[in-house]
């Protein structure tokens, strides 16, 4: 049995980490079959939104199967992966996916779990869903952009609180902080989810891609830097096919038919 089933519907990618029986723990296996999973995203001209959620209705994901990773811990090879700068082609170790990810979180979402939420654009969570970095309390760090993402994400304040206290937060408190975008009760999380998906599909993708490109690159830039990147990058919208047709639904007064060309 696949540990991720990845499922195609119109221009939608589904990707459910599937691991149930332990709350969907990512083992090597898992991380290798969302490596490819995440490829396939951002290569397939026909994708242009992906949801992620976990099987069940006990987790988005635990985080790392630890028990999976004792036998080789003390493996001396694996002291040369500190020299590996990306083993994996994984969405929260910087790979660049610019179409936008959905994360329908349905219970749990710990450590790297949450490590892998932070690496997603709209987060909808289930009012039993409950989160948290818990890597402190194993004497290690949230790896995998942890420790980057949360202190860009959330106010300085809320960040640090997760990181060295390693508490769990419910779907209520993730909402206020600003660290999920909606909470909906358990029985709506996928028709939320969906519904979500399928507006993003209406919006113009290559604007959508590039909209998100923006606004992740130009965070890290100079004002000035970023404002003439973003102008280079409206100029070459306006030369495509989707740019032309979105004027002309507003000139009609109809809804624009984008193709992504």
């Amino acid at each position: 049995m696949s540990k991720l089933i990845y499922e195609k519907k119109g221009h939608v990618a589904y990707l459910t980490m599937n691991r149930p029986e332990v709350m969907n723990a990512m083992d090597a296996e898992m991380y290798r079959q969302l490596s490819e999973a995440w490829v396939e995203v951002r290569d397939d001209y026909d994708v242009w939104v992906a949801v992620i959620t976990g099987a069940g209705d006990r987790a988005f994901s635990s985080g790392a199967d630890l028990k999976s990773y004792i036998p080789s811990a003390d493996d001396p090879s694996n002291r040369a992966r500190f020299w590996q700068t990306q083993a994996e082609n994984l969405l929260n170790r910087g790979l660049e996916v610019w179409k936008p990810v959905v994360a329908a979180v349905n219970g749990y979402c710990l450590g790297g779990g949450m490590t892998l939420l932070l690496a997603t654009d709209i987060r909808l969570a289930s009012e039993k869903a409950t989160f948290g970095l818990s890597e402190v309390h194993r004497g290690i760090l949230p790896g995998n952009g942890g420790t980057q993402r949360v202190v860009r994400q959330l106010a300085h304040a809320h960040a640090m609180e997760l990181l060295l206290l390693g508490d769990r937060i419910d779907a209520a408190e993730a909402y206020r902080i600003g660290l999920v975008n909606r909470v909906v009760p358990p029985g709506r999380l996928m028709e939320t989810a969906n519904d979500c998906a399928q507006r993003l599909c209406e919006r113009a993708p290559l604007a959508v891609r590039a909209i998100k490109e923006m606004a992740i690159r130009g965070a890290n830039l100079p004002l000035a830097d970023a404002l003439r990147l973003e102008e280079t990058m409206q100029l070459a919208l306006r030369q495509t096919d989707d740019a032309r047709e979105g004027a002309r639904a507003f000139a009609e007064k109809r809804k624009p038919r984008f193709t992504g060309n």
